[in-house]
Parts: C-alpha cells; structure tokens; sequence
C-alpha cells in the first residue's frame, strides 16, 4: 500500500522535474538553441501551431537559428509569429529560409534570467512538497483508518522525505547548470 503510494509520488515529483527541465530549455542563454522557439506558436491554416511542427529548425552555428518552412507559403506568418514572441528576436528572411541572430546578452539581462531561473525552480519546488504533503496526509489517514501500522506509517513518512529531498536536490542541480550556461560569456 505504501509502497504503490511511493511510487505515485515519485512519478509526480519527477514530472515536476521533467516541466522545470523544459522551462529552463525555453529561457534563452545566449547561445543558439532551438527549443528557444517551442513556445512560439503560428497560425497555421486557422490552427495556433508551434514552429517546430510547421518548419524544420536547426543551429548551424552558436549564435545562428535557421527555420526552413515545410511550405514556403509559410514563411511570412512564421516570421511574424516569432517578431510577436516576447523572445526579442529578429529573423532575416531571404525568401526560403528564416535566418535568427542571437545576440549576446547584456550582464544586466543575463542577471535577470538568473532570476527567472530561481524563481521557477522555486516554483517547482514548492509543487515537491506540496505532493509531499499530500502523501503524508494520505499516510496519516491509513494509519488513522487501521488500514496500516504505525510503523509502517513512520516509515512512509520518512520515505516521502527522503524522496523530496532528492528530487529537490536534482532541481538545484538543474538550476546550477542553468545558471552557469547563462552565464557563460
């Protein structure tokens, strides 16, 4: 019983992790990537549809992103897509391709991605133990109910933490990581 509970809990602490990790590749750290433009939808034929589902994109080099349209008809709503995103990004069309500079980010901007970063991994670290919290009230009710011992329930309480503990370990590594890209000159 405790056990399946455990086992509950890691798989949303770890899909906790899995949307933090897909945050951080979204944040934009000054070298081309092309998760950059996941969140950046177009319409495509009355459907808001993400770019990598209508283009191919791919980074040549470090700080170059080159989006080729599926369709060349295209090309126009998906530069406008990205000029609309909050991304800061301006793409040179040359009428078949989509060519993206990445500039290089200002200390300033740079410091304030850290910031971001800090605050999602907060974020999702608040969402840890909130499951945590959830499985020890689950606990503390099956114990209550006789449906477990008291033992039993003083191990899957110390469990649960221990759990937390490592996924909250994992997401400060994650962030470390984030943030030493970002700042890398």
């Amino acid at each position: 019983m405790i056990k399946e509970l455990l086992q509950e809990i890691e798989g949303k602490m770890n899909k906790v992790a899995e949307i933090l990790r897909k945050d951080f590749a979204s944040l934009r750290a000054g070298r081309a990537n092309p998760a950059i433009l996941d969140k950046v939808t177009v319409d495509y034929y009355g459907v808001p549809t993400p770019i990598n589902q209508t283009a191919n994109i791919s980074c040549p080099e470090p700080r170059l992103i080159v989006v080729q349209p599926w369709a060349k008809n295209m090309l126009p709503a998906i530069e406008k897509a990205i000029l609309k995103s909050d991304l800061g990004l301006n793409p040179n069309s040359d009428g078949t391709v989509l060519r993206i500079n990445i500039p290089q980010l200002t200390e300033e901007r740079r410091k304030g991605l850290v910031k971001d970063c800090r605050k999602k991994a907060e974020e999702a670290k608040v969402a840890v133990r909130n499951v945590r919290r959830e499985a020890n009230e689950m606990i503390k009710e099956m114990e209550k109910e006789k449906e477990i011992s008291e033992d039993e329930s003083k191990r899957g309480l110390e469990e649960a933490q221990k759990l937390t503990d490592k996924i909250i370990q994992k997401l400060d590594e994650l962030t470390s990581q984030k943030e030493k890209e970002i700042m890398e000159v």
